[in-house]
């Protein structure tokens, strides 16, 4: 088997590629991405810096390749970013993954595509709307999960249209060590490896009542690999817990893992200009699908992040 990753370098690319190679020792693993292989990065079989923008490359890579299984990892994949820059972060994210697609249908129409997605397609969201389901409606409000939306009905387009062969997730907030501290559930553990080792005093904070899913990375690159082998073409799927946490409850985790109890701020710069109180999913369809569950604890995943940090900082 051989996988083309884009995006591989990221966070979740260094976790699927340990995954793949320790369940399909034989495979193939080959990258794609903007920038050079960072320090430390798992093996792989080959490598490819361009931009997904460039139509041209990519083309050359995908006819070279001619990979069984692609994974779209690539992306703007912060929400924050998108609000700061909208234009370059919709432009990008859409236009590499048709990019992907035109690439794929024409050089290497039998590669089966896996389309990562976003909870952040449902949008607007109530109490009595959880736990989402696939079929619930898509009403994004941001530009990343605009983007998000627009990247989905893309592959449901050329699957209908052109006949290939896509699966697509909606992934909703994983977690690891190893994440960026853009990403909240990351940088509330950098403040507190910093205030554990005291050259931090107080905890800033965004809003911290929202509920959201939380999901180990770990779980989610088995999920994408289980939907690789035996996902159903042209269908959609939820990758999340099923299990609802705050971020005031988060903060409360992290407290007692660092054995810290600090003074709490709200930092402006980090509340959103629209916010679900809360998001949480159901797993229903990928269970029923293709066995997937997940099988770590959120309390096991902060730890590893928590312990990543307080060795980095």
């Amino acid at each position: 088997m051989r996988y083309l990753v884009t995006g591989c370098y990221g966070f979740v690319g260094a976790y699927l590629v340990r995954h793949v190679a320790s369940v399909e020792p034989d495979a193939a693993i080959v990258a794609i991405d903007r920038r050079a292989a960072p320090a430390g990065f798992p093996k792989v079989n080959g490598s490819y810096e361009l931009d997904l923008l460039d139509a041209t490359a990519l083309a050359q890579v995908i006819e070279r390749e001619q990979p069984d299984r692609l994974v779209h990892l690539a992306s703007f994949s912060s929400v924050g970013l998108s609000w700061q820059q909208p234009i370059e972060s919709f432009r990008n994210n859409t236009n590499i993954f048709l990019n992907v697609l035109e690439c794929v249908r024409t050089l290497s129409p039998r590669t089966r595509i896996l389309s990562v997605g976003s909870s952040e397609e449902y949008g607007l969201v109530g109490p009595d709307d959880a736990p989402l389901r696939e079929t619930s409606p898509l009403r994004p409000v941001s530009p990343y999960a605009v983007a998000r939306v627009a990247q989905e009905q893309l592959g449901d387009v050329y699957v209908r249209g052109f006949g290939l062969d896509v699966v697509a997730t909606r992934s909703f907030n994983h977690v690891g060590a190893g994440q960026s501290p853009q990403f909240v559930v990351s940088a509330i553990a950098k403040q507190f490896a910093e205030l554990a080792k005291g050259t931090r005093q107080q905890l800033a904070l965004g809003t911290t009542s929202v509920v959201r899913d939380f999901l180990d990375v770990r779980d989610v690159v088995t999920a994408y690999h289980a939907l690789l082998a035996r996902g159903t073409r042209g269908e959609v799927y939820n990758i999340c817990s099923g299990r609802g946490t705050s971020i005031a409850e988060v903060v409360a985790m992290f407290a007692a893992i660092a054995g810290v109890t600090p003074e709490v701020t709200t930092d402006p710069a980090l509340v959103r200009p629209v916010e679900n109180a809360i998001v949480i999913g159901s797993h229903a369809k990928i269970s029923d699908h293709v066995g997937w569950q997940p099988t770590r604890t959120l309390e096991s995943s902060l730890r590893a992040i928590y312990d990543d940090w307080y060795a980095r900082v």
